[in-house]
């Protein structure tokens, strides 16, 4: 019997490191997404997180006959990017993100984590501004 539990005990711990892996730690995707950037700000109670919005262009309806904005809602974990995003709300970016399954308090409160800006423009077309990473 002691030995059941001793095996039985192991399997349902790295089951649990397993899940908890999978579940908040795997990127389950990646990708860029691009927008007019409405606001990046500080919040938080005990975890102050960066949480930020991006207006893409074009629009969905969920129901036939409406129309609703596309809304990017995200997490900033790295703090020189989101005070760059700060600074310069407004403007269109280019976001270049990671999808986790789940949020982690101290991660945001989006599975969305935008890792890295890929280019910013502002209103005017054709001016694009080079950033340096």
């Amino acid at each position: 019997m002691k030995k059941f539990l001793k095996i039985f005990t192991t399997i349902l711990v790295i089951a649990l490191i397993l899940f908890i892996y999978f579940r908040y730690f795997f990127v389950f995707g990646e990708g860029v997404k691009a927008g007019q950037l409405n606001y990046v700000m500080k919040k938080g109670v005990m975890f102050k997180t960066y949480e930020g919005r991006l207006i893409q262009a074009g629009f969905q309806g969920g129901t036939a006959g409406t129309i609703q904005s596309n809304e990017f809602r995200f997490s900033v974990t790295n703090e020189s990017v989101a005070n760059k995003l700060m600074t310069n709300s407004g403007k269109d970016f280019e976001l270049h993100y990671k999808e986790y399954m789940g949020t982690l308090p101290w991660r945001g409160t989006s599975t969305f984590i935008v890792d890295s800006i890929l280019s910013m423009k502002e209103g005017r077309p054709g001016s694009v501004i080079p950033l340096s990473q």
